[in-house]
């Protein structure tokens, strides 16, 4: 019995003194945590997608607290209508940012641009087949077709379109989180700011070969053909490594390098129809004269007068008069375009000088 008293006895002993102790190690080491994280953290969207850069949204709520300002301070999810909320609670301003998107830079579809050269037999992952060959076909450049970055994707905004083999990105789900940049091995897919309207224009590849051999493998390649930058009024277009890139911050989205691009390797999306100018032709009013070639067969002794030109709309409701060629020969017909008739008159049968003789021994008789 003195047995279980002492060790009960023994046990709540160790325990209040390791309280003791415990209580004393964490006042001594406790970290006092600013009460606004908590409110910031509540205004954020709680996607904890990484987009802003931090390790969730309690990462970005702490840095915005800690900050002095809130420059590079982002969240791509929630928008510039977040962080104004977040501003105002923490008694700070805030710029107003343009929105991003994600696009694809790569317009090689498997099926007409870019012929297939081989066939992966392996593990459907982008990151594996690039790291062990060039790909399908024969630019080492573009997309794989694989969907890691469909998979990477927490908002359900990009898929693959089963006719091209290529990503497309839904510009109302994206939220430019950046997920699908970081697990594209061939960095095609970059964050660009949507513009207004959501209209932009951008080059749609990244393939770095020289002119011909991109083109070989690619008919839609950019060949560093230097046009696009030469049109530019704006000085956003930048050839480097046989690439073209248009800035987006200086950019003004006239669309001229579009017109002047000989592949279509530069899209334009979101905008309106182009209006297409036609010249209507001058329509030459032809006379419906028949020239007939003349020979000596066909001169006549007596000379026709060239009849006025008549207006076209007089010529269609008044019938063409013919004239009669007098001739001393008979006449061979013409193949013209309308159909000459012979125009040719008997010779009398006397001469003016037997007619008059004959009227003179009338006379006489008489």
């Amino acid at each position: 019995m003195n047995t279980l008293v002492i060790t009960i006895i023994s046990l709540c002993a160790i325990g209040i003194v390791s309280a003791i102790i415990l209580y004393v190690v964490a006042q001594k080491f406790k970290v006092e945590e600013d009460p606004r994280i908590d409110i910031v953290e509540g205004l954020l969207p709680g996607a904890n997608c990484g987009g802003c850069g931090y390790p969730g949204c309690r990462g970005l709520a702490e840095a915005a607290v800690k900050s002095d300002t809130m420059d590079g301070i982002m969240c791509p999810v929630g928008g510039s209508v977040t962080m104004q909320k977040v501003a105002a609670a923490l008694g700070r301003e805030v710029a107003e940012q343009t929105p991003k998107i994600a696009v694809v830079r790569c317009n090689g579809s498997n099926c007409d641009n870019r012929p297939r050269t081989s066939q992966y037999d392996g593990a459907r992952s982008c990151a594996i087949e690039h790291n062990l060959y060039v790909g399908d076909t024969a630019c080492s450049f573009g997309c794989l077709g694989c969907g890691d970055c469909v998979s990477a994707c927490p908002f359900d905004a990009i898929h693959m379109n089963e006719k091209t083999g290529l990503p497309e990105v839904d510009d109302v789900k994206c939220v430019a989180c950046g997920a699908c940049v970081k697990a594209c091995p061939r960095n095609i897919i970059e964050l660009r700011n949507k513009g207004p309207k959501d209209r932009r224009v951008f080059v749609s590849c990244v393939n770095k070969d020289k002119g011909g051999v991109a083109r070989k493998a690619c008919q839609v390649a950019c060949i560093g053909c230097m046009k696009c930058a030469k049109e530019c009024p704006f000085e956003a277009i930048t050839v480097e490594n046989n690439l073209a890139y248009i800035d987006y911050s200086k950019c003004r989205l006239c669309r001229k390098c579009v017109s002047v691009c000989p592949t279509g390797a530069i899209h334009e999306v979101n905008f309106p129809a182009r209006k297409i100018t036609t010249d209507t032709p001058k329509t030459e009013v032809k006379s419906n004269v028949v020239n007939v070639p003349q020979t000596e067969a066909t001169r006549t002794t007596a000379e026709v007068k060239p009849e006025k030109a008549v207006p076209a709309a007089e010529e269609t409701a008044k019938p063409v008069e013919r004239q009669e060629i007098k001739t001393t020969e008979t006449v061979k017909p013409v193949e013209t375009a309308k159909p000459v008739e012979e125009a040719t008159e008997k010779m009398p049968e006397k001469t003016q000088e037997e007619k008059t003789a004959t009227q003179q021994e009338i006379d006489f008789k008489i």
